[in-house]
């Protein structure tokens, strides 16, 4: 009988790091200098979206535009949990989804990253999942530390390291429970101390 190989034998797991600012700079950079409009438009949403990559890769043009303009807000029902979130649309990332859904000629009804598989209606979360790592592997970053997930923390991980507004980050992640949003942050005892810490009263 053969013997079963274990399925995250050599892989990394646990949670996926998020991007530092510098690096979303990095990336961004490199995805303008090489004009690929369509993974800009992919990675600005991505990082103002916060979104799981299952909903991302299945937004429709219509999700984000109203009337000939991109959205500086929009909300949809997340697939695995049932409830709605809202997301911000910042300029750079209004103009880049513009300038993609105008080059690839899309219509309202369209998916907003369409496959080039025709099986498929829309880029699916492996081929998602296979960008960022190539994203992640431009700026010299250790691949199998990061992921989709990388792209969903990356702001409110920067937000939290700010503010330490906890609330505001469950909302924004579309949290049931404050609980689950702590350990999604992976704050710990050590965060805990620091904000303590940083309070003179």
């Amino acid at each position: 009988m053969a013997r079963r190989i274990p399925w995250n034998k050599g892989k990394i797991i646990g949670q996926k790091a998020p991007l530092r600012q510098q690096e979303v700079w990095s990336i961004r950079a490199r995805l303008e200098i090489a004009n690929n409009t369509k993974e800009l438009a992919l990675f600005n949403l991505a990082i103002d979206s916060k979104l799981r990559g299952c909903d991302l890769v299945a937004l429709k043009v219509l999700d984000v535009m109203r009337a000939g303009e991109i959205l500086t807000r929009a909300s949809i029902v997340q697939q695995k949990t049932g409830t709605p979130v809202m997301f911000e649309i910042i300029a750079h990332t209004r103009q880049s989804l513009l300038e993609w859904i105008t080059l690839a000629n899309l219509k309202y009804d369209d998916y907003l990253f369409p496959s080039r598989k025709h099986a498929v209606p829309h880029l699916g979360t492996r081929a998602y999942d296979r960008i960022v790592h190539k994203w992640v592997s431009s700026i010299g970053l250790e691949s199998g530390l990061y992921g989709t997930h990388t792209m969903r923390r990356t702001k409110v991980s920067i937000l939290y390291k700010r503010d330490k507004n906890l609330r505001a980050i469950q909302l924004l992640l579309g949290h049931k429970k404050i609980e689950s949003t702590v350990r999604y942050l992976g704050i710990d005892m050590q965060d805990a101390l620091e904000s303590a810490e940083n309070l003179d009263i």
